[in-house]
């Protein structure tokens, strides 16, 4: 991870939401270069712990950890300025701007302000726009939909607004990518493709993602983090979790290999 020793880590987490505890105790690390995946049957708390991660809920207990430091007020807007992106089940693109412009606003803090200023007619320089709009671009390109730059994200199939979605993430250039159920909507073949890139993108992040398929957390995954009732089961690489009782158990019978 470039520019860091360690990761990203959370350590000891309880949130609870009234008299309901939906995660307690729960510690994990997502290390440079690998991608860990948490799972869990519905309701085990993996959509709390990715909100956790993304500073949208604080922890009544319990730390958070980024390149060596303490961050116990992580904040949504902060993300981008650490050099941590994410993407969301909702994809939340923008459909009365285009592909390119949804991307724009994915760019870091400074690039984003940048962006926002032009669309308010403020000045700004030509070069900046254009490194702007290049990254924007390169990252279009390494999804392979470069070429709908110019569209809306309303007149696109699903799957590649999901790619308009994680290219708004990684034009950030980010060290840590978060992402929230990213095979959701997609046939096996997309599913595989979307692997093979996430094994990809290690080579210069590290990635967290929250996924309730199988085939893509048992075969894209170094490690996995497995949930149930909002505690941590089981910890380990997917080899070791399929076989672990606790896990079979909270699944009911459920495949998990």
């Amino acid at each position: 991870m470039p520019g860091s020793t360690t990761g990203f880590a959370i350590r000891g987490v309880t949130v609870r939401f009234g008299g309901l505890t939906a995660l307690s105790e729960v510690s994990l690390t997502a290390a440079p270069h690998e991608v860990l995946g948490v799972i869990g049957p519905n309701g085990a708390g993996k959509t709390t712990l990715f909100n956790v991660a993304c500073g949208f809920v604080r922890p009544d207990e319990g730390t958070l950890h980024w390149r060596g430091e303490d961050r116990p007020a992580l904040r949504p807007h902060d993300l981008a300025g650490l050099g941590i992106a994410r993407t969301l089940q909702g994809l939340g693109l923008f459909d009365k701007m285009t592909v390119l412009d949804n991307v724009l606003v994915g760019a870091d803090r400074a690039a984003a302000a940048g962006f926002w200023s032009g669309l308010l007619g403020l000045r700004r320089s030509t070069r900046d726009e254009a490194a702007l709009r290049g990254r924007a671009m390169s990252a279009l390109d390494e999804l392979g939909v470069a070429s709908y730059a110019a569209r809306y994200p309303g007149s696109l199939p699903y799957a590649l607004r999901k790619k308009v979605a994680l290219a708004r993430a990684l034009v950030a250039e980010p060290d840590l990518l978060l992402l929230d159920e990213p095979a959701s909507g997609l046939s096996d073949e997309e599913m595989a493709e979307l692997g093979e890139r996430l094994r990809a993108l290690t080579d210069r992040m590290a990635i967290m993602l929250v996924e309730h398929h199988m085939d893509l957390v048992m075969s894209v995954c170094d490690r996995l983090v497995v949930l149930d009732f909002g505690k941590v089961i089981a910890t380990g690489t997917p080899a070791d979790v399929k076989d672990d009782p606790a896990v079979r158990a909270a699944y009911l019978g459920e495949a998990v290999g």
